[in-house]
Protein backbone atom coordinates (compact mmCIF):
# COMPACT_ATOMS: atom_id res chain seq x y z
CA UNK A 1 0.00 0.00 0.00
CA UNK A 2 1.06 3.59 -0.62
CA UNK A 3 0.63 5.98 2.30
CA UNK A 4 1.08 9.75 2.01
CA UNK A 5 1.16 11.86 5.18
CA UNK A 6 0.55 15.57 4.50
CA UNK A 7 0.97 18.01 7.36
CA UNK A 8 1.72 21.69 7.61
CA UNK A 9 5.30 21.95 8.88
CA UNK A 10 8.43 19.84 9.29
CA UNK A 11 8.13 17.87 12.59
CA UNK A 12 4.28 17.88 12.68
CA UNK A 13 4.09 14.37 11.23
CA UNK A 14 6.72 13.08 13.63
CA UNK A 15 5.02 14.62 16.68
CA UNK A 16 1.56 13.31 15.89
CA UNK A 17 1.99 10.31 13.59
CA UNK A 18 5.60 9.16 13.76
CA UNK A 19 4.80 5.89 15.51
CA UNK A 20 2.05 4.97 13.06
CA UNK A 21 4.28 5.81 10.10
CA UNK A 22 7.07 3.68 11.55
CA UNK A 23 4.73 0.71 11.97
CA UNK A 24 3.45 1.08 8.42
CA UNK A 25 7.00 1.06 7.04
CA UNK A 26 7.86 -1.90 9.27
CA UNK A 27 4.96 -3.76 7.66
CA UNK A 28 6.41 -3.07 4.21
CA UNK A 29 4.18 -0.23 3.04
CA UNK A 30 5.45 2.79 1.10
CA UNK A 31 5.44 6.06 3.08
CA UNK A 32 5.89 9.60 1.78
CA UNK A 33 5.85 12.58 4.15
CA UNK A 34 4.80 15.86 2.54
CA UNK A 35 5.01 19.16 4.38
CA UNK A 36 3.11 22.14 3.07
CA UNK A 37 5.91 24.48 4.14
CA UNK A 38 9.60 24.15 4.87
CA UNK A 39 9.21 25.92 8.22
CA UNK A 40 10.53 29.32 7.20
CA UNK A 41 9.22 31.01 10.38
CA UNK A 42 10.63 28.40 12.75
CA UNK A 43 13.55 30.37 14.14
CA UNK A 44 14.28 33.49 16.17
CA UNK A 45 17.88 33.89 14.99
CA UNK A 46 18.01 32.56 11.41
CA UNK A 47 16.45 34.18 8.37
CA UNK A 48 13.58 32.48 6.53
CA UNK A 49 15.65 31.00 3.70
CA UNK A 50 18.37 29.70 6.02
CA UNK A 51 15.99 28.04 8.48
CA UNK A 52 13.81 26.64 5.66
CA UNK A 53 16.84 25.00 4.04
CA UNK A 54 17.98 23.56 7.37
CA UNK A 55 14.52 22.26 8.18
CA UNK A 56 14.20 20.57 4.78
CA UNK A 57 17.41 18.71 5.54
CA UNK A 58 16.14 17.75 9.00
CA UNK A 59 12.84 16.52 7.55
CA UNK A 60 14.68 14.37 5.03
CA UNK A 61 16.81 12.85 7.81
CA UNK A 62 13.72 12.18 9.89
CA UNK A 63 11.97 10.44 7.01
CA UNK A 64 15.13 8.43 6.27
CA UNK A 65 14.98 6.91 9.77
CA UNK A 66 12.09 4.74 8.55
CA UNK A 67 13.08 4.60 4.88
CA UNK A 68 10.45 7.12 3.82
CA UNK A 69 10.62 10.12 1.48
CA UNK A 70 10.09 13.76 2.37
CA UNK A 71 9.02 16.56 0.03
CA UNK A 72 7.91 20.14 0.70
CA UNK A 73 5.07 21.65 -1.35
CA UNK A 74 6.35 25.23 -1.45
CA UNK A 75 3.92 27.10 0.79
CA UNK A 76 5.09 29.60 3.43
CA UNK A 77 4.43 29.50 7.19
CA UNK A 78 1.24 31.34 8.17
CA UNK A 79 0.38 31.66 4.47
CA UNK A 80 -1.57 28.48 3.71
CA UNK A 81 -4.98 29.52 2.45
CA UNK A 82 -7.96 27.81 0.87
CA UNK A 83 -7.96 29.13 -2.66
CA UNK A 84 -8.10 27.67 -6.15
CA UNK A 85 -4.35 27.62 -6.79
CA UNK A 86 -3.57 26.03 -3.42
CA UNK A 87 -6.19 23.32 -3.87
CA UNK A 88 -4.87 22.45 -7.32
CA UNK A 89 -1.28 22.35 -6.03
CA UNK A 90 -2.18 19.90 -3.27
CA UNK A 91 -4.29 17.82 -5.66
CA UNK A 92 -1.33 17.62 -8.02
CA UNK A 93 0.88 16.32 -5.22
CA UNK A 94 -1.64 13.62 -4.33
CA UNK A 95 -1.84 12.58 -7.98
CA UNK A 96 1.94 12.46 -8.21
CA UNK A 97 2.38 10.08 -5.27
CA UNK A 98 -0.87 8.11 -5.91
CA UNK A 99 -1.70 7.07 -2.34
CA UNK A 100 -4.13 4.43 -1.19
CA UNK A 101 -4.27 6.23 2.17
CA UNK A 102 -3.79 9.91 2.98
CA UNK A 103 -3.04 11.02 6.54
CA UNK A 104 -3.37 14.70 7.36
CA UNK A 105 -3.89 17.32 10.05
CA UNK A 106 -6.97 17.64 12.20
CA UNK A 107 -9.51 20.19 10.89
CA UNK A 108 -9.76 21.47 14.48
CA UNK A 109 -6.38 22.50 15.87
CA UNK A 110 -4.52 25.39 17.50
CA UNK A 111 -2.73 26.56 14.33
CA UNK A 112 -4.22 28.16 11.23
CA UNK A 113 -1.74 26.30 9.00
CA UNK A 114 -2.86 22.95 10.42
CA UNK A 115 -6.53 23.73 9.88
CA UNK A 116 -6.01 25.08 6.35
CA UNK A 117 -3.89 22.06 5.47
CA UNK A 118 -6.62 19.74 6.68
CA UNK A 119 -9.29 21.41 4.58
CA UNK A 120 -7.12 21.64 1.47
CA UNK A 121 -6.09 17.99 1.69
CA UNK A 122 -9.67 16.85 2.29
CA UNK A 123 -10.89 18.65 -0.82
CA UNK A 124 -7.81 17.65 -2.84
CA UNK A 125 -8.49 13.97 -2.15
CA UNK A 126 -11.91 14.47 -3.73
CA UNK A 127 -10.52 16.39 -6.70
CA UNK A 128 -7.68 13.96 -7.28
CA UNK A 129 -10.00 11.47 -8.98
CA UNK A 130 -11.78 14.03 -11.19
CA UNK A 131 -10.03 14.02 -14.61
CA UNK A 132 -11.45 17.41 -15.59
CA UNK A 133 -9.97 19.07 -12.50
CA UNK A 134 -6.78 20.24 -14.14
CA UNK A 135 -3.51 20.42 -12.20
CA UNK A 136 -1.00 20.33 -15.06
CA UNK A 137 0.40 23.70 -13.98
CA UNK A 138 1.87 21.88 -10.96
CA UNK A 139 2.35 18.25 -12.09
CA UNK A 140 1.54 16.14 -15.13
CA UNK A 141 0.31 13.09 -13.19
CA UNK A 142 -3.12 11.87 -14.29
CA UNK A 143 -6.19 11.68 -12.07
CA UNK A 144 -6.41 8.87 -9.53
CA UNK A 145 -8.77 5.98 -10.23
CA UNK A 146 -10.64 6.67 -6.96
CA UNK A 147 -10.69 8.93 -3.91
CA UNK A 148 -8.09 7.66 -1.41
CA UNK A 149 -8.91 6.73 2.18
CA UNK A 150 -8.51 9.79 4.40
CA UNK A 151 -7.56 9.99 8.09
CA UNK A 152 -6.94 12.90 10.46
CA UNK A 153 -4.30 12.92 13.18
CA UNK A 154 -5.15 14.14 16.66
CA UNK A 155 -4.77 17.89 17.07
CA UNK A 156 -1.94 19.04 19.31
CA UNK A 157 -2.73 17.97 22.88
CA UNK A 158 -5.98 16.44 21.59
CA UNK A 159 -7.93 19.71 21.76
CA UNK A 160 -9.03 22.51 19.44
CA UNK A 161 -8.40 26.26 19.73
CA UNK A 162 -10.97 26.62 22.51
CA UNK A 163 -9.66 23.64 24.47
CA UNK A 164 -12.52 21.38 23.43
CA UNK A 165 -11.59 17.71 23.12
CA UNK A 166 -11.50 16.29 19.58
CA UNK A 167 -12.21 12.60 20.27
CA UNK A 168 -10.34 9.96 18.30
CA UNK A 169 -12.26 7.20 16.52
CA UNK A 170 -9.48 4.73 17.27
CA UNK A 171 -5.89 4.53 18.47
CA UNK A 172 -2.72 2.84 17.29
CA UNK A 173 -0.54 1.33 20.01
CA UNK A 174 2.90 2.71 19.12
CA UNK A 175 4.79 1.30 22.10
CA UNK A 176 7.03 -0.87 19.92
CA UNK A 177 7.81 2.12 17.69
CA UNK A 178 8.56 4.74 20.35
CA UNK A 179 12.34 4.55 20.00
CA UNK A 180 11.94 5.11 16.26
CA UNK A 181 9.50 7.97 16.81
CA UNK A 182 12.00 9.64 19.16
CA UNK A 183 14.78 9.32 16.59
CA UNK A 184 12.57 10.77 13.87
CA UNK A 185 11.62 13.78 15.97
CA UNK A 186 15.18 14.24 17.27
CA UNK A 187 16.27 14.84 13.66
CA UNK A 188 14.45 18.21 13.90
CA UNK A 189 17.14 19.56 16.21
CA UNK A 190 16.77 23.20 15.10
CA UNK A 191 13.34 23.31 16.72
CA UNK A 192 14.40 22.84 20.33
CA UNK A 193 15.28 26.50 20.93
CA UNK A 194 12.36 27.79 18.83
CA UNK A 195 9.74 25.65 20.54
CA UNK A 196 11.10 26.65 23.94
CA UNK A 197 10.81 30.35 23.03
CA UNK A 198 7.53 30.30 21.07
CA UNK A 199 5.62 27.35 22.58
CA UNK A 200 7.05 27.13 26.08
CA UNK A 201 8.32 23.59 25.48
CA UNK A 202 11.48 23.09 27.52
CA UNK A 203 12.26 19.81 25.77
CA UNK A 204 10.26 18.98 22.68
CA UNK A 205 11.07 15.27 22.90
CA UNK A 206 9.64 15.11 26.41
CA UNK A 207 6.59 17.05 25.25
CA UNK A 208 6.04 14.54 22.45
CA UNK A 209 6.30 11.72 24.98
CA UNK A 210 3.75 13.39 27.27
CA UNK A 211 1.29 13.77 24.37
CA UNK A 212 1.80 10.20 23.19
CA UNK A 213 1.44 8.84 26.72
CA UNK A 214 -1.78 10.83 27.20
CA UNK A 215 -3.24 9.13 24.10
CA UNK A 216 -2.22 5.77 25.54
CA UNK A 217 -4.14 6.45 28.73
CA UNK A 218 -7.30 6.84 26.65
CA UNK A 219 -7.07 3.31 25.29
CA UNK A 220 -5.30 1.34 28.01
CA UNK A 221 -1.72 1.19 26.69
CA UNK A 222 1.45 3.10 27.51
CA UNK A 223 1.89 4.93 24.20
CA UNK A 224 -0.64 5.61 21.43
CA UNK A 225 -1.57 7.91 18.56
CA UNK A 226 -5.19 8.86 17.91
CA UNK A 227 -6.92 8.87 14.53
CA UNK A 228 -10.23 9.83 12.97
CA UNK A 229 -11.38 8.50 9.60
CA UNK A 230 -13.13 10.95 7.30
CA UNK A 231 -16.30 9.38 5.94
CA UNK A 232 -17.88 12.19 3.99
CA UNK A 233 -20.07 11.42 1.01
CA UNK A 234 -18.13 9.56 -1.75
CA UNK A 235 -15.02 9.06 0.41
CA UNK A 236 -14.07 5.43 1.19
CA UNK A 237 -15.55 4.13 4.43
CA UNK A 238 -13.86 0.75 4.67
CA UNK A 239 -11.38 0.60 7.61
CA UNK A 240 -8.24 0.24 5.51
CA UNK A 241 -5.70 1.77 7.93
CA UNK A 242 -7.26 -0.14 10.80
CA UNK A 243 -6.89 -3.39 8.86
CA UNK A 244 -3.27 -2.70 7.91
CA UNK A 245 -2.36 -2.17 11.58
CA UNK A 246 -4.90 -4.55 13.13
CA UNK A 247 -2.38 -5.94 15.61
CA UNK A 248 -1.89 -2.43 17.06
CA UNK A 249 -5.49 -1.22 16.86
CA UNK A 250 -7.04 -0.02 20.12
CA UNK A 251 -10.46 1.44 20.86
CA UNK A 252 -11.21 4.22 23.35
CA UNK A 253 -11.34 2.92 26.93
CA UNK A 254 -14.71 2.92 28.68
Amino acid sequence: MRIVCIHAHPDDAEFLAGGTLALLRQAGHSVVILTMTSGDCGSADRGPEEIADLRRQEAQRAAAVIGAEHHALGFKDLAIFEDDASRRRVTAAIRRFRPDIVLTASPRDYHCDHEATSRLVTDACFGASAPNYHTQAYDQAPALPAIPHLYYTDPAEGVDREGQVAPAHFFIDVGSAMDTKRRMLAAHASQRDWLKKQHGMDNYLETMEEWTRSRGRLCGVEWAEGWRQYMGHAYPRTPLLQELLAAYLRTPAG
